[in-house]
């Protein structure tokens, strides 16, 4: 297996520090709004990454940060007129029920900054016994000069930088590129006691102080955006090896932009839909299979079109896994088996996911599995179980065990039953309409069901409903 490290530049091979242990941190949400799609192309992808990696036989320790204290999360609080704490545990319980929603399988730890603010003042101190970290007055800042290998991460120079947009302007800074690490407490915002006095600390600190509590002071992967790469995920590699001497983070993953009408979807653009909102009129599946049909680390347009297209992949799925469910439960133990080689498509698809996680081939391998058992079921010949186990196994482990694009039969047959229950309360209600000579009514619950392709057919035996 190989995996495209940001930090050299290049495809290497994985060689996790411990094996079969892997540790693997994922940047996670600043919760002060839902997330929005953008933000969940990098959970959605984080988790396939994951998933891949136990299907390998690897025991994956994966922990994603909850950034609870926060400007934003401070700014939201003080528009509505509430706690700090209220913003943030409102958020958290939102993002929680939205990846559930997702499928995206929970991390086995999710660490939030205000239940470490220990670690993070003790990783400050640190830093500041070394002469890494300057105390002005109740701020505390990373002196970027003193770590030698600032910039590895991104390629920027330190000569080279600017004061810019995502860097903060400070007068009290001994050069422009320092960052905080501990902010002295302004009035009505959350604090907490410190050496330096009382204040909260810096996003970038956070990060570090809680990777490194969770997964030891030199771990497997890190992952996140690519706009984390500077200066999130550069600052915390200043951190990190400023204060331990060790190397932070063995390999780099960064995802790639997703982008609407040629623009990064971004809050502060407002150009974003929220992954809540999405969620209504699409599957998880739908948009775990739009994100996968993209590598990981390429930009990604998004538009509700690309989206609905990527449905009618979904429902080809769906249709096949109940045609393979339904022939299984037809099928005999002693049926034949067809000139067909399973272990051919177990190859492949791991061939293209062991190639830095390339989820594309590895979703095209699935269709070809789809296309190439069609056309053995087309003979109308009876097989028997163990070719359709054998057909249901690899989508088990592959589609849904790795890629989370396969849907739930059983909550399709709920829904499904639910619907068909529902459609006949109208006819039913219609027939009495039209019993009361309320034509108006009987015309309008016609004309609603059309509206979604169900049609009514009237004749002297009753009334059918086709589906368009």
């Amino acid at each position: 297996m190989v995996i495209y490290n940001t930090l050299t530049k290049k495809k290497e091979e994985f060689k996790p520090l411990n094996p079969p242990h892997v540790g693997m941190y994922v940047c996670g949400p600043t919760v002060y709004d839902y997330f929005h799609i953008g933000n969940a192309r990098s959970f959605v992808m984080g988790d396939i990454i994951r998933r891949y990696l136990i299907y390998k036989g690897y025991d994956v320790k994966y922990v994603m940060n909850l950034t609870d204290i926060d400007d934003k999360i401070i700014k939201k609080a003080n528009e509505e007129g509430v706690p700090a704490s209220e913003i943030a545990e409102r958020y958290t319980k939102a993002f929680f029920e939205d990846i559930e929603k997702l499928k995206v399988k929970k991390a086995d730890v999710y660490p939030k900054a205000t239940e470490h603010i220990q670690e993070i003042q003790d990783l400050i101190k640190k830093l500041e016994e070394k002469g890494i970290a300057y105390d002005v007055n109740g701020e505390v800042f990373y002196d970027v000069l003193k770590f030698d290998e600032y910039g590895k991460l991104s390629g920027k120079k330190i000569d080279e930088l600017e004061s810019g947009a995502r860097i903060e302007i400070n007068d009290l800074k001994k050069n422009p590129l320092d960052f905080s690490l501990w902010k002295k407490a302004k009035p009505d915002e959350p604090k907490w006691e410190s050496p330096w006095g009382e204040g909260r600390p810096g996003w970038h600190v956070e990060c570090s102080a809680m990777s490194m509590k969770h997964l030891g002071e030199t771990f497997d992967i890190h992952a996140g955006g690519h706009d984390l790469i500077f200066p999130h995920h550069e600052n915390e590699i200043a951190q990190s090896e400023g204060a331990t001497g060790k190397e932070f983070v063995k390999y780099w993953i960064h995802f790639g932009f997703l982008n609407f009408k040629n623009e990064k979807m971004s809050k502060s653009l407002g150009n974003f839909f929220t992954t809540r909102d999405i969620l209504k009129t699409h599957s998880a599946e739908a948009i775990r299979l739009f994100f996968g049909q993209t590598h990981y680390a390429s930009p990604l347009s998004f538009s509700d079109e690309l989206l609905s297209n990527t449905e009618k992949a979904v429902s080809k799925i769906k249709n096949f896994l109940k045609t393979i469910e339904e022939n299984l439960q037809k099928a005999n133990e002693e049926g034949e088996y067809p000139e067909f080689d399973i272990r051919k498509y177990y190859q492949k698809f791991e061939q293209a996911m062991d190639d830095d996680f390339n989820t594309p081939q590895a979703i095209a391998v699935v269709f070809d599995l789809i296309r190439d058992v069609n056309k053995i079921l087309s003979s109308q010949k009876s097989f028997g179980v163990k070719f359709y186990n054998d057909v249901k196994t690899f989508l088990d482990k592959t589609a849904e065990g790795v890629l989370g694009i396969l849907p739930d039969l059983k909550q399709e047959k709920g829904s499904e039953d639910l619907s068909g229950k529902l459609l006949q309360i109208l006819v039913d209600v219609r027939l009495k309409a039209k019993q009361k000579k309320d034509f108006e009514l009987a015309d309008e619950i016609r004309d609603r069901l059309k509206e979604l392709d169900f049609i009514l057919l009237d004749s002297k035996d009753g009334t059918k409903v086709r589906k368009e």
